[in-house]
């Protein structure tokens, strides 16, 4: 971390290269009523490397929006949707005999692409979710043997539903660790949802978009965010926030001890500063401020607090364990 960084400089080149984040925000808001949040959580995991969790009730936009992101970069998009009778050779790919050349050859499966539509992953047995798990931490996959790198940039957004239990799996903790971000996608407001009513009627729903940018922008516009300045007090502002997630009692905050099982690790640290990064990128800033830790600790943290028996009970969620510690922990 470069303590003599020109902020005005940076500031300038920020200006100049989120340009495209434009052209996506308003080619999202063609297709898509409403979700502002989920707009910008879509752009924060794009800009910090970070794959995505969607999770809500059916209808809600989420396989749409994930779509209409990837329709607006020139790159490889896959969707797959996940199912119960799904096998690891569905998704990563599998060897082939050819008769031809009288060896097996490789068949490489939707995995291989830049953006990953993972619809309802939950619906998906163990193996499968192993196989995607090396996939995600490891940017590869394994066939027969043998390790093939992942086209860069590789993002898995995927969708969960939450309300429906017959016929899906919980995912592993070792799994959800792996998104960046999970997203709770929530009912529109009655203004949007009348937006969308008038839009469907009207046919305007059907609106396709086309490539506002590609994935070399993409990649170039990450080094950028490598660059926001992070200061030490905002180092340990994120500190803060994660510890008092494993010992509640050393910020005064007895009172939630007993509804948390286990806090958020060291990679929620690392994910809380590159989110940071990416909405500061976002915000056109060439450095982090304790908002944007704010805006994103949610959708950072969420996933990564184990509630206990007494959380269930009590019918107390993630959520409101971080609003007590966003509230509690001092603003540097």
């Amino acid at each position: 971390m470069n303590s003599n960084i020109d902020i005005r400089a940076l500031n300038e080149q920020i200006e100049i290269e989120s340009g495209f984040l434009t052209d996506l925000t308003e080619g999202m808001g063609r297709v898509i009523v409403g979700q502002k949040h989920l707009v910008e959580a879509l752009l924060v995991s794009l800009l910090s490397d970070g794959h995505v969790l969607l999770e809500g009730v059916p209808g809600l936009a989420k396989t749409l929006a994930i779509k209409t992101l990837s329709s607006l970069i020139d790159a490889r998009f896959s969707r797959v949707q996940f199912t119960p009778d799904l096998l690891p050779a569905d998704i990563i790919g599998t060897l082939i005999y050819s008769q031809k050349t009288e060896s097996f050859v490789v068949k490489k499966g939707p995995i291989f692409a830049n953006f990953i539509l993972a619809d309802e992953i939950n619906r998906a047995p163990a193996k499968v979710q192993s196989a995607l798990l090396e996939a995600m931490q490891e940017k590869q996959v394994t066939i027969g043997g043998t390790t093939y790198e992942l086209p860069k940039p590789f993002l898995v957004l995927a969708t969960e539903n939450p309300i429906e239990q017959e016929g899906t799996y919980h995912l592993p903790e070792a799994q959800t660790d792996r998104f960046m971000l999970k997203v709770l996608v929530d009912y529109p407001s009655i203004e949007e949802e009348k937006a969308i009513v008038r839009a469907k009627l009207d046919n305007k729903s059907e609106i396709k978009v086309s490539p506002v940018t590609d994935a070399a922008r993409i990649m170039h516009a990450r080094e950028v965010v490598k660059d926001i300045y992070l200061d030490d007090k905002i180092s340990q502002y994120i500190a803060d926030i994660v510890f008092a997630t494993r010992y509640p009692e050393r910020y005064k905050l007895k009172d939630i001890k007993e509804y948390i099982s286990f806090g958020g690790s060291p990679r929620a640290s690392i994910c809380l500063a590159y989110a940071g990064r990416a909405y500061a990128f976002i915000k056109r800033r060439g450095y982090v401020i304790p908002e944007d830790i704010r805006a994103v600790a949610h959708d950072v943290l969420r996933h990564r607090i184990g509630l206990s028996y007494e959380a269930e009970a009590a019918g107390v969620n993630s959520d409101n364990i971080i609003d007590e510690i966003i509230n509690k922990i001092a603003v540097p």
